[in-house]
Parts: C-alpha cells; sequence; structure tokens
C-alpha cells in the first residue's frame, strides 16, 4: 500500500477519534451543567471532523481521477471511524441540547 495513502488513512482515524472523545467530553460537561464547555467540545469535534472529511474527500477524489485504491481492512476500518465519529457527534449535540433544556 501506498504511504501516503497509509498515512491519509491514519490522518482519518486519529481526527475521528479525537472528534469522538471531544464529543463524549461534551455530553459529560453537559451532565454537569457546563454548558459553555459542552459547546467548546461539539465546536472542537466539527473542526476534527471537517480534518478526517478532507481526508476522505482526498481518497475520492483520487479515485474519481482514476487512481484505483486498494481496498484493505485499513480503508474500510478508517471510513468506519469516520462515520461512527459523525454519527456520535450528531447524537452528541441532541444530547447537550436537551440537557440544557431540562437543567433549564
Amino acid at each position: 500500500m501506498d504511504d501516503k495513502l497509509v498515512e491519509n488513512i491514519m490522518h482519518i482515524i486519529v481526527n475521528s477519534g479525537e472528534a469522538k472523545s471531544s464529543s463524549v467530553e461534551a455530553i459529560r460537561c453537559a451532565k454537569n451543567n457546563q454548558f459553555e464547555d459542552a459547546y467548546k467540545k461539539l465546536y472542537d469535534a466539527d473542526n476534527l471532523l471537517k480534518e478526517a472529511h478532507n481526508g476522505q474527500t482526498y481518497l475520492l477524489s483520487q479515485e474519481a481521477d482514476g487512481k484505483k485504491l486498494d481496498i484493505s481492512i485499513l480503508l474500510i476500518h478508517c471510513q468506519d471511524h469516520l462515520m461512527n465519529a459523525i454519527t456520535f457527534k450528531d447524537m452528541a449535540t441532541e444530547m447537550v441540547d436537551l440537557y440544557k433544556k431540562l437543567c433549564g
């Protein structure tokens, strides 16, 4: 597998993992009525997801340009991390908003 491809895949995995962690921290902050911190963590998660998504866009553009990508477990793993992080961040946003509504 090409070194640039592996580097890009790892970039997606790392940023996705950090985005999910920020989302978890946002929920924990909201549970403790620390809403300013919770929204900051969600903002951080958004920025990390943008970075991960840029890596995904690069992969998609490579394939669209006719470069054949080697489908590997690592590539599938990075997509899995990205999709889970996006879903988790969306749910974390809803949970933070709900905690804020309930706590007033």
